[in-house]
């Protein structure tokens, strides 16, 4: 027996996504495999027979890439690339013959074949020159983004005559939707900023016929999309935000503004061109949406609190029906033409990814893949349970609570409290970031909570999140701490910390300013000051179109200084730990520094950690375990008077 560790997290195979065959009789699966010590990660697609489960196709050890199933034939496609250049290949399943269809592709990207397989859409990107006189004038808050300047255009390959066509051309980069069903169509979608209104953009939908290049706009919005046909190209079943089409999605009260981040899905008709939503009264937020080609109905891959579910939807009754899972996260779902199999893959609380099968008409399902089952079957984890509780103002809010393995209701265990309290609920997803089974593995109580604010409650519940930044989630993590550890025991209560990672950061930073109940805490990637947060993050202002729907901070000073925590830095006594990416471009580690510059200032506990070279993610392999001991040793330091750990990854230097 062992308890989840290091090597478990980080090293060894990931099943990481799955799809079905047109003809339901091939299963596609990818993998990826960390070595230690160095952290290398090698990625691979096998194809089974879904008859015998046997592997017909494997691309490990080969330089084929961005393998997916042809749309009609046994085969695969994929691309080969060789100095800047790629070729497109289709490899025949029964045979193991492959042929070239497309010869020294420079700078393609995304690359689809229409349904009967005559015609192949690809993008090719434009960079812009390259600008080497070290002066850049900035046109527009988006040409901050290096990226920003390259452009996307689509092109289409005529395997008949072996000419390429370019459909798309302009200023603005256009981006692949879906081919209608008879090949002869596509949707794509066009964006561009637009500082007039909020959320600041403005999104097209646009039909092109193939055969005659006319270009039809669908429908011009201000909140971007995702759409695809209907079996007879009638309809587009369409996700987007509430307010896509207006208020037609739109679930609250008149008055309060809606989270934009809510998903959910409508039903476009192409002839009138009316939209009506499918989601409205569901509360739970869309992730995803496929067409049950047989039947016609849509199927949705859904947040549900911290569940991600499938669900399907009869259009005909208006009712959504749970489809039978392995696992408490579904990540990716896929169907087959015929509407008779479904496949999915996801994790559980405390089991790795797996992919499983599902035969709609009988819902019988069976496990198909599972890579890390040996690796794993002596591990041992500590039980999962459910814990809600009522905050002040009568709302059940969700949380969950991870135990030790071995744990003993008799002795006393110290806590960590972990959270997002942004748009996002916390979901039970396996590893993660920030690992709750490797927390508890180290002796740790962990409970997760879910404050208001999150999808996949509601639409009433998400746009508690507009114009709150924390007025509110605060008091309930508070709230929700003090009654947790008053109800359990075994819980210390003189040995909480507390964790959370950008937003969740920001609710650390907030957190320290409001209560003591904390021996311990840590921000990674916080925001000390939602003011310069909104300026200059890359997404600062855009995602502030939600959070501060229309407030700003010349209008708005109770939101961008009232509850900013660099304001009340005078007001932390707990121990605090700031960890930052030294490249971080979504939360600039100028929101670390601040407060921690405030924080020696006025003579409190605190240190900053700087992971160079990272972005708002660790990533890299040896500077992640770093950072992951550096989160364990902060809390043994504090929360079990244990400070060996942390001095020996930090010993005290005199400078």
């Amino acid at each position: 027996e062992k308890y989840m560790n290091m090597e478990l997290l980080l090293d060894g195979i990931r099943l990481t996504s799955s799809s079905i065959h047109s003809s339901g009789k091939y299963l596609l699966l990818n993998y990826s495999y960390t070595h230690a010590p160095e952290g290398k990660t090698e990625n691979w697609t096998e194809v089974l027979s879904r008859e015998n489960n046997q592997v017909v196709f494997s691309s490990r050890h080969s330089d084929k890439k961005q393998i997916k199933f042809h749309p009609i034939a046994d085969a695969v496609l994929y691309s080969v690339s060789s100095n800047g250049t790629s070729s497109l290949w289709q490899e025949d399943l029964l045979t193991g013959k492959a042929k070239m269809l497309i010869a020294q592709l420079k700078d393609a990207g995304n690359i689809q074949l229409s349904p009967n397989g005559n015609a192949l859409v690809y993008s090719k990107q434009y960079k812009e020159k390259e600008n080497k006189t070290g002066v850049k004038k900035h046109e527009g808050t988006t040409d901050r983004w290096p990226w920003w300047r390259n452009r996307s255009q689509l092109f289409l390959f005529d395997q008949a005559t072996g000419t390429h066509h370019q459909l798309t051309a302009g200023n603005l980069s256009s981006q692949f939707q879906d081919f209608s069903p008879d090949g002869n169509k596509i949707l794509f979608s066009q964006s561009k900023p637009d500082l007039s209104e909020r959320p600041y953009s403005k999104s097209w939908m646009m039909l092109l016929d193939l055969e005659n290049r006319k270009a039809d706009t669908l429908w011009i919005s201000n909140y971007g999309s995702s759409a695809s046909f209907s079996p007879d190209g009638r309809q587009l079943l369409v996700t987007g935000g509430p307010l896509l089409f207006g208020e037609t999605g739109c679930a609250v009260d008149k008055g309060i503004i809606p989270n934009d981040y809510d998903t959910q899905a409508y039903l476009f008709d192409l002839k009138t061109k009316e939209a009506r939503s499918l989601t409205r009264d569901f509360h739970p937020s869309i992730a995803d949406a496929k067409w049950n080609k047989t039947t016609g109905n849509p199927f949705f891959l859904v947040q549900e609190g911290s569940y991600q579910r499938i669900y399907k939807l009869d259009l005909a009754t208006n009712q959504f029906s749970l489809l039978p899972q392995y696992a408490d996260v579904v990540k990716h779902f896929d169907l087959d033409e015929s509407g008779q199999w479904l496949i999915a893959d996801g994790s559980s609380v405390s089991s790795p990814e797996i992919a499983w099968l599902t035969k709609l008409n009988s819902r019988q399902t069976n496990i198909i893949s599972n890579p890390e089952a040996v690796r794993f079957e002596d591990v041992k984890f500590g039980e999962v349970k459910d814990w809600d509780f009522i905050s002040a103002t009568g709302d059940t809010l969700d949380g969950h609570i991870y135990y030790p393995p071995d744990f003993d209701p008799a002795k006393k265990y110290p806590v960590i409290v972990y959270y997002y309290g942004g748009t996002n609920p916390i979901d039970r997803s396996f590893r993660g970031r920030y690992p709750k089974n490797y927390f508890a593995a180290h002796g740790y109580l962990v409970y997760v909570i879910i404050p208001s604010g999150a999808t996949g409650y509601g639409q009433e519940f998400s746009a508690r999140h507009v114009n709150n930044w924390g007025k509110t989630v605060a008091d309930e993590i508070i709230n929700g701490t003090k009654h947790f550890y008053r109800n359990h025991p075994y819980a210390d209560s003189t040995a909480i910390g507390c964790i959370g990672a950008s937003y969740g950061g920001f609710m650390t930073m907030l957190l320290t300013t409001r209560t003591d109940i904390f021996a311990a805490a840590i921000a990674h990637a916080g925001i000390s000051s939602i003011s310069s947060y909104w300026g200059e993050g890359y997404w600062g202002y855009l995602y502030s179109s939600t959070a501060t729907a229309d407030q700003f901070p010349w209008n708005s000073p109770e939101i961008y200084i009232d509850q900013s925590p660099l304001f009340a830095a005078d007001k932390i006594n707990t121990p605090l730990l700031l960890l930052h990416g030294g490249s971080d471009t979504n939360v600039p580690p100028g929101e670390s520094i601040q407060l921690y510059t405030a924080l020696k200032i006025l003579g409190k506990t605190v240190e900053y950690v700087e992971i160079e070279g990272q972005d708002h993610h660790i990533l890299d392999y040896k500077k992640r375990q770093l950072w992951q001991k550096s989160i364990m040793a902060w809390f043994d330091r504090f929360l079990k008077d244990q400070p060996e750990w942390w001095e020996s990854l930090y010993p005290e230097r005199k400078l």
